[in-house]
């Protein structure tokens, strides 16, 4: 049982997969979904990449130029399906793993029948959408939908929407429903968010994090919030905790600025309180205040799965994060790729990975 397996057909799996197999070692690529790249494109339909396109090319295959700077949803698909063209990696698409367990010398996948020696997980971290169990939730009347659902502002013209979150997905969706006719966006929002430019005269974001992404807390913080859009005129405060705080304690990287400051501050985009609960026609906010829309878009973020695919609770964090994870085994035989967030760039990270766990599978 010599041989190596990889869940996840996403940026991540191939890359590991070609890395592996630029060191003589053949795998096979399991992808629960019908294609390279499932997650990418069930995203909506404005998303582009908040990484610039020569930092996030996977290993030995750059991104090609014409899909310029800032790459969207569908040319990523299409450079995912050329990546795994190109190395003839051996993808089987439709292969939900079940559960995993250990069996003597490897790993069972049971969903698919398949035993392997070594196993990469890199099915990643956005990939159980979660909805809060908000008080009230299930006798609400209205729309409720995770982000994972939306695609475009189409089935929202002429509707009032609250979207609930304000990362980068709940940033982006609520700027796009402004654009794309809704008659109100509201936006919900918990935390005050580390607004940045995503560029600044050229100079890209992504880059800036690079730069500081090994200095302290104490010299992040105070620098990012000084860099961080100031939005307190138009209801979002400063936020109070600092950036490199967040980032470890938080998994949290910055909100890139795409249409959100200007929707903001024109009043197209009005913030609002936290969720607090539901009721049957109206949503509760944090500050005793209600509102009424007819549809309310969750931003709430994703779990890894991770809990229901092994039965070794030990593996994990209570975030359901993997303990070891990114270029060490986790136990003998089990690697967990794509679950670190640094300011750095999560495509960017998956090649160092890859990289990292190939080299070490290839050795044993």
């Amino acid at each position: 049982m010599n041989n190596v397996t990889v869940l996840g057909a996403g940026a991540a799996g191939l890359a590991v997969a070609a890395e592996l197999k630029a060191r003589g070692v053949d795998s096979v690529v399991l992808e629960r979904g019908a294609g390279v790249g499932a997650s990418w494109r069930g995203r909506y339909d404005r998303l582009r990449l908040h990484t610039t396109r020569r930092l996030s090319g996977l290993p030995g295959m750059p991104i090609p130029r014409e899909y310029g700077r800032w790459v969207r949803r569908d040319d990523l698909v299409r450079y995912l399906e050329a990546y795994a063209q190109k190395f003839d990696l051996d993808v089987r698409t439709g292969a939900a793993a079940g559960k995993v367990t250990r069996v003597d010398g490897g790993w069972q996948l049971h969903g698919v029948g398949r035993t392997t020696g070594t196993l990469v997980v890199a099915i990643g971290y956005l990939h159980t959408p979660l909805i809060p169990a908000w008080p009230g939730r299930e006798s609400w009347t209205g729309s409720l939908t995770h982000s994972a659902e939306y695609r475009n502002a189409e089935p929202f013209r002429g509707k009032d929407v609250l979207v609930v979150g304000i990362g980068n997905s709940g940033a982006e969706i609520a700027s796009d429903l402004a654009e794309g006719g809704a008659a109100s966006v509201r936006l919900a929002i918990r935390t005050p968010p580390h607004i940045v430019d995503r560029t600044t005269a050229g100079w890209p974001a992504q880059l800036s994090g690079l730069l500081m992404g090994g200095l302290p807390e104490s010299v992040v913080n105070p620098v990012s919030a000084l860099l961080a859009k100031d939005l307190s005129a138009s209801g979002i405060p400063r936020p109070v905790k600092g950036l490199k705080t967040r980032l470890r304690t938080e998994r949290y990287v910055p909100l890139q600025d795409v249409g959100i400051v200007r929707d903001v501050r024109a009043g197209r985009v009005r913030p609002v309180a936290a969720v607090r609960g539901f009721t049957e026609s109206a949503v509760e906010l944090a500050d005793g205040t209600s509102v009424r829309p007819d549809a309310v878009i969750a931003a709430t973020g994703y779990g890894t799965g991770l809990r229901d695919l092994f039965d070794e609770p030990s593996l994990f964090d209570e975030s359901g994060i993997p303990v070891v994870h990114g270029g060490e085994p986790a136990l003998q035989g089990l690697y967990f790729m794509g679950y670190d967030v640094n300011l750095g760039g999560m495509l960017r990270q998956v090649g160092i990975e890859a990289r990292t766990i190939a080299s070490r599978i290839a050795r044993s």
